[in-house]
């Protein structure tokens, strides 16, 4: 019997073992476990990093986050705060003793809370009708200063009459004047404006230090702790320049405000040189180009001798922060990477870490965060094509992974492999860039289904960095295709400007060419082709079907169809008919609508799915409506998903991902040749 209960057991352990080991695909629902890191702060000494890690509930459908703290070398990684809730921001005192973070975790009200490291006890810093912004520390630790929304009372041209009492009216007209009307993500926007306030670290009423009728940016502290520097625009024609902003110092004894920049275009972010000597800050001479990358400048702290810093990247600047008073670090995108950099004044650029990102956890677009310490250390989100973003940290000579957050849900999942691969376009050989994802278990010698999915901006990119949507098609059995078609930021401003007032048309090649380039490989079964995209990604799905009939079937996620509605109905119509198209919809109708999707819908007999948010108010779901209905008229297969509740970024609830994931896959899989997944080609020689 002994013998007997032995084999049993070892046969059980076994079992189990080899049971445990098998990993099955990653599923829609599986995005409810994924997490990542964002916001990486550094102490000032450099000796631990506070980072906020974001999670979701199930149960509430729910983003959430609290903030942990680990060392610099990877120990002692802890919660600081726990429960679902949203803290973010986080930001280090001088002394490294506390931190300001903000959180709505004891009422659903996101105000200012102060931890005390030593204790980890908090208190409330603010109880204000209207969220404080990420705060900054004065350079004493004794106040600090941040953004808020301060409403005003805006009255009506239309004075109704008294109702009698009792009678029960509808809610009175809303009365609007102003251009910008409402704000995708925000809705119909309410009168006022992002003002700076200052409050002591003990709490308190805060002081508004701004009144002006524009919006404010985050503000940065002088040296002397006596101003504060932050960018805004200004300008009375706002309206109808909303690209054009300036720096600006405003004095905390008197509110007197001074305006230092001066030029047409924007300058933005400004940051302050240790020795308050010097101010760094972002800008461009606005050409009213599509894509205007970025550049460093610096100036003196009164404004004067403002110049442009040479960094010899010919990338577009996305952040920057000061190494004491001689280097700059520098964050970009160069090639579906984004990268860190140290740039001294003389221009000369040193770069010291890439695998930046994993911020867009939906679609693979490039997103990345920093900060740096007093001794030259640096942390920053770690992202790849197998991670969503992890925290990294280095110190100019080497770098480290510390955090591993999804490898408990992927020791279990299977993940499809990322593959770089380039082409030359079709239009004129220029060189493109995309990734190849194969489902897990991949098997180069049958036949596979392929996705082209399509990035939005348009002027944005595409990267080597982890998708939740990517990897759910290749879990799903499908090849997909993503890349950085003419016009995506991260290769340059000639590459960027090739669509300049000719958007969509070449680009088209460009994706056609990719196609190509893939299916030469010998994987792809060329009669199950599919194709989606959203936003700007949507655009040219629309376009493509309009174009071909290669593909078997369509998802046209958040489109602009037709750009005279488009740019008369969306959230920011002075930019885009400004730097789209360089005319008003009336002075030029033939060229708006020959780059119409809408042009070509007489063309179309790919079967079309169309999918929007319904409170999108920067591709308004009237413009999948309008190919819907033509669709309809044209007897082409066609259904229109609606996701409630939901904006442009259709993923600011679990749910909305899970939906939109789960609605291509089933139009795709309606059409697809189930035969397919048998299919099998002669071994490759």
């Amino acid at each position: 019997m002994r013998v007997l209960h032995y084999f049993i057991c070892l046969s059980l352990i076994t079992f189990l073992s080899t049971h445990a080991q098998v990993k099955s695909n990653l599923e829609p629902i599986d995005i409810f476990d994924m997490e990542y890191v964002s916001d990486p702060q550094i102490s000032p000494d450099g000796s631990r990093i506070i980072y906020v890690r974001n999670f979701k509930d199930i149960m509430t459908d729910r983003n959430l986050s609290n903030l942990w703290m680990v060392n610099f070398d990877g120990t002692n990684n802890r919660p600081l705060t726990t429960g679902n809730q949203n803290d973010t921001s986080p930001r280090w005192s001088h002394d490294g003793k506390k931190i300001v973070f903000r959180s709505d975790k004891d009422d659903d009200k996101t105000k200012l809370y102060l931890m005390w490291l030593d204790t980890k006890e908090t208190f409330a810093l603010t109880n204000t009708p209207t969220a404080p912004g990420t705060a900054t520390w004065s350079p004493d630790d004794r106040m600090l200063a941040f953004t808020m929304f301060v409403p005003e009372k805006k009255e009506s041209l239309i004075k109704m009459p008294a109702k009698p009492e009792g009678a029960e009216w509808n809610a009175p007209p809303i009365y609007i004047d102003d251009m910008r009307y409402r704000s995708d993500g925000r809705g119909y926007i309410k009168p006022g404006n992002t003002q700076i306030f200052t409050l002591p670290v003990e709490g308190g009423t805060p002081r508004q230090l701004t009144f002006n009728p524009f919006n404010h940016s985050s503000p940065v502290w002088a040296a002397d702790g006596a101003s504060l520097f932050f960018s805004a625009n200004g300008h009375k024609e706002e309206d109808l320049e909303p690209d054009d902003t300036d720096i600006y110092k405003v004095s905390l004894a008197n509110g007197a405000l001074q305006k230092l920049t001066n030029r047409y275009g924007p300058d933005s972010n400004p940051i302050m040189s240790k020795d308050g000597q010097k101010i760094a800050y972002l800008g461009y001479d606005d050409e009213l180009l599509g894509y205007q990358p970025s550049k460093l400048y610096i100036m003196n702290a009164d404004g004067s001798n403002p110049k442009e810093l040479p960094t010899g990247i010919n990338r577009s600047i996305e952040d920057i922060a000061w190494k004491g008073d001689k280097e700059i670090y520098v964050q970009y995108t160069d090639r579906g990477e984004t990268k860190l950099a140290l740039v001294n004044l003389n221009g000369k650029t040193t770069q010291l870490t890439g695998e930046m990102g994993g911020l867009s956890l939906g679609r693979p677009y490039n997103a990345a965060g920093f900060s740096v310490s007093k001794n030259g250390r640096y942390a920053y989100t770690y992202g790849t094509p197998k991670n969503p973003a992890d925290l990294g940290a280095g110190d100019g000579k080497k770098q480290a992974r510390l955090t591993y957050l999804n490898d408990d849900l992927f020791t279990f999942k299977k993940k499809g492999n990322v593959e770089e691969i380039w082409w030359k376009s079709s239009h004129d050989q220029t060189d493109i860039q995309g990734w190849v994802v194969t489902p897990p278990d991949f098997d180069p010698n049958k036949k596979y289904p392929m996705i082209l999915e399509i990035h939005g901006g348009p002027f944005a990119s595409y990267g080597s960095v982890f998708s939740a949507e990517v990897q759910a098609y290749a879990a799903a059995g499908y090849v997909v295709l993503y890349s950085n078609p003419r016009g995506s930021s991260g290769y340059g401003k000639e590459f960027g400007n090739l669509i300049h007032h000719n958007y969509p048309n070449n680009d088209y090649d460009d994706l056609m060419s990719g196609i190509d380039a893939v299916i030469e490989k010998g994987f792809i079964d060329t009669d199950n082709l599919f194709v989606t995209g959203g936003s700007g990604g949507g655009v040219l799905t629309a376009w493509i079907v309009g174009k071909t009939d290669r593909f078997k079937a369509a998802v046209v996620a958040k489109p602009v169809i037709n750009w005279t509605s488009f740019v008369l109905h969306a959230d920011n119509p002075a930019f885009f008919y400004k730097y789209w198209f360089g005319k008003k919809p009336w002075e030029d109708p033939e060229n708006y609508f020959k780059r119409s999707p809408l042009s070509y819908v007489g063309n179309i007999t790919t079967p079309t799915m169309l999918l929007t948010g319904e409170q999108d108010f920067r591709t308004p779901i009237s413009e999948s409506e309008q190919l819907y209905a033509a669709l309809k008229i044209e007897g082409v297969e066609t259904a229109m998903v609606r996701i409630p509740n939901a904006s442009h970024g259709i993923a600011s609830k679990p749910s909305n991902l899970v939906a939109k994931i789960t609605a291509v896959l089933a139009w795709f899989n309606k059409y697809k040749d189930q035969s397919t997944d048998e299919m099998t080609s002669s071994v490759k020689n």
